[in-house]
């Protein structure tokens, strides 16, 4: 677990193969540990690699798992992959969260994915995810980086009739799509409303 808070992979690589080498079988927190460590390195190809030696080994596969490999997707700005890894999660019945579905969305996002992040935060509301602030925050960010400003105050407006709070990157980015929007009468309310949250 050392190796996996100080973003050490090729120690928690070592390890995990030591223990594979020993003949003891390494269980899912070992795997997932060794993952983490990878996407903390960015290093997302290992913690694919990893999560490929997992899979067919065993049932014992988590949403904790796949969020850990989702992490590296995010951090190494691989949407494709990360989308992928949502199929695979749901074909090995596993249910994703909110940091699941909030990793694949900054993937998107960070993939200038728009429509893709979009897509993967209407199924959190689908399926009844627990929306936060920074899965509200990345979907409002994708829209707004890819020219989607009317997306982005959409998506900014369910978020004000939701029980999520705002925050400075909420409001900052909601301003940013009304100025792309040249709605600058909305842009200056928010900033009343900003100024008094």
């Amino acid at each position: 677990f050392a190796c996996e808070k100080s973003g050490e992979w090729e120690k928690a690589l070592h390890i995990l193969l030591l223990i594979r080498q020993s003949r003891v079988e390494p269980n899912v927190i070992t795997f997932n540990a060794s993952m983490s460590a990878c996407a903390r390195s960015v290093k997302w190809e290992k913690a694919l690699q990893i999560l490929g030696l997992l899979l067919p080994s065993t049932t014992e596969s988590s949403t904790i798992t796949f969020n850990a490999a989702l992490s590296a997707c995010q951090k190494g700005s691989v949407w494709k992959k990360a989308l992928e890894l949502l199929s695979v999660m749901a074909q090995s019945r596993v249910n994703p969260n909110t940091i699941t579905l909030g990793a694949a969305i900054s993937a998107c996002t960070d993939g200038g994915q728009w429509e893709k992040a979009l897509r993967c935060f209407n199924d959190m509301v689908l399926m009844r995810v627990e929306l936060d602030t920074i899965s509200y925050n990345a979907v409002i960010s994708a829209c707004v980086k890819c020219g989607e400003w009317e997306n982005a105050l959409q998506v900014f407006s369910m978020m004000e009739g939701s029980n999520c709070k705002s925050d400075a990157i909420t409001f900052s980015t909601a301003i940013s799509a009304c100025e792309k929007g040249g709605k600058w009468e909305k842009a200056l309310l928010l900033l009343g409303v900003m100024s008094h949250s």
